[in-house]
């Protein structure tokens, strides 16, 4: 039954994107930047609805009238497809870091390119930093927020990886708070197998964490101690005890989504 479902939902997505391709693609650089991103997420509303429909999951979304308003970060366990696309609806216009390789996908590359991400080249992680410090923060002052998966790359339920603090870093220098978010989308969709299973995602929005007059770290400590504490609260999957070092180096930066 899961594979029977999961090539139906597959069916039903790469037909979505083609659809919203040759319908949303040619006008969306014609419109301003808040428009583009309504547009664009209509594909976005698509995949959410048309999941939970074709695989039987249900969802479980808390706190997100705790978002405030303007610019925020949001930092969010990573462990899916699901979170990069249900994320851009969360606050929007959002601003992703991702890795540059995403942009070059027919059809779907094109779509980001017009929503301005953040692409890194994972080969040069010194330069990758300082892209995501540089136009992060511009982002901000353009009044987008941005979307920053700490863990630097999709971690399986059940699994730990340190988090790194560019994300908390962005926020303390243009002082704007950090959202916080935890799922559990890896247990329903699973990142590195095509076959979905039912079941319940929970997504919780924390309140925003303060990032003036405060260092990265301590901002980054609180982020991470949350989230997991959170992870501890909706995952079926038993969380790992926490690995030494909540912070990342350079490195582990350039391997965003």
């Amino acid at each position: 039954m899961n594979l029977l479902r999961s090539v139906i939902f597959y069916i039903g997505y790469f037909a979505a994107m083609l659809v919203c391709g040759l319908l949303f693609l040619p006008p969306a650089p014609l419109l301003p930047l808040r428009s583009r991103y309504r547009l664009l997420n209509l594909y976005n509303h698509f995949i959410i609805a048309w999941f939970s429909l074709v695989c039987g999951v249900r969802y479980e979304m808390k706190g997100r009238e705790k978002l405030p308003d303007g610019p925020v970060v949001i930092l969010s366990n990573h462990q899916c497809e699901w979170e990069t696309v249900y994320l851009q609806l969360l606050k929007p216009p959002v601003c992703t870091v991702l890795k540059k390789e995403l942009l070059n996908f027919p059809i779907f590359g094109w779509g980001l390119r017009l929503l301005h991400p953040i692409a890194l080249d994972r080969s040069k992680p010194a330069r990758a930093m300082r892209q995501v410090l540089s136009q992060g923060g511009q982002r901000l002052k353009e009044g987008l927020s941005v979307l920053i998966f700490p863990e630097g790359t999709r971690v399986e339920p059940g699994k730990r990886r340190r988090y790194n603090k560019s994300g908390a870093v962005i926020a303390c220098r243009a002082g704007v708070p950090v959202v916080p978010v935890a799922h559990n989308a890896g247990e329903c969709w699973p990142g590195r197998d095509w076959i979905k299973r039912p079941g319940r995602i929970s997504l919780v929005v924390g309140e925003p964490i303060a990032t003036e007059g405060r260092t990265p770290e301590e901002v980054l400590v609180e982020t991470e101690a949350w989230i997991e504490a959170r992870l501890e609260e909706i995952s079926s999957v038993p969380r790992p005890q926490q690995q030494p070092g909540a912070t990342a180096s350079a490195k582990d930066v350039s391997s965003h989504v």
